[in-house]
């Protein structure tokens, strides 16, 4: 029963912080501007940037990356409490996953803005900073250096988050030393949120294969 309510309202903090999309708020505080129609209309930090510049790309990326790591800490904090961890340690590791996914469907799917949010990578990402940092630092070291390569921040986005699954296993059963089983259960959980990030990605797939993708510059369109 504590596993469940542990379960329930990481569920419900994830899904509501995620929801505050800061790109969407941030153009139309700053703009006036509503993110979801210029550019390729994802409320985003790539279109953010590309549209608006590093002023509201920068708000937004502190914002995006804020909620993420308040709905793990807050869903861990309150595991915790309700002494819903595994034992003998309380580990309340699984928490986060359960917090980031929903993180990332409540990015994806505001309730606040008509159900039309952003991709979710960098929400996904930031999770990691509570979950396991050295898997945050891992995934963040991938992107930059595929997009430095392929100057494509929807394949940098893709490979990273498709590496996360693989780098949470392995750090857990080889560096910490954790069970299998354990091990294989935060793979399991981090697998949701890998397929979501890469089937928000779908459109971008599409054009990457017809080569009609944008490539990332640094500079942007006022």
């Amino acid at each position: 029963m504590k596993v469940l309510a542990a379960i329930l309202i990481a569920a419900a903090i994830g899904y509501f912080l995620g929801s505050i999309n800061f790109s969407i708020i941030v153009v139309k505080l700053m703009k006036g501007e509503d993110i979801r129609k210029v550019g390729s209309g994802n409320a985003g930090l790539t279109n953010t940037y590309r549209c608006y510049g590093p002023s509201c790309a920068g708000i937004t990326l502190a914002g995006d990356l804020g909620k993420g790591i308040l709905a793990v800490s807050l869903s861990q904090l309150l595991a915790s409490l309700l002494n819903a961890g595994f034992k003998p340690d309380n580990d309340v590791t699984y928490i986060g996953f359960i917090a980031g996914f929903f993180a990332i469907i409540g990015h994806v799917y505001p309730i606040y803005y008509g159900f039309r949010g952003g991709k979710g990578v960098l929400v996904g990402v930031s999770a990691f900073l509570l979950i396991e940092p050295r898997v945050f630092f891992a995934l963040i070291i991938i992107f930059a250096v595929m997009l430095a390569i392929s100057k494509y921040v929807s394949v940098s986005s893709l490979i990273s988050a498709s590496y996360a699954p693989l780098a949470v296993f392995l750090m857990s059963v080889i560096v910490d030393g954790a069970g299998f089983l354990r091990s294989l259960l935060y793979f399991v959980l981090c697998l949701p949120m890998t397929l979501m990030i890469v089937y928000m990605h779908r459109s971008n797939i599409r054009r990457l294969m017809a080569g009609q993708e944008t490539k990332f510059t640094f500079k942007f369109k006022v």
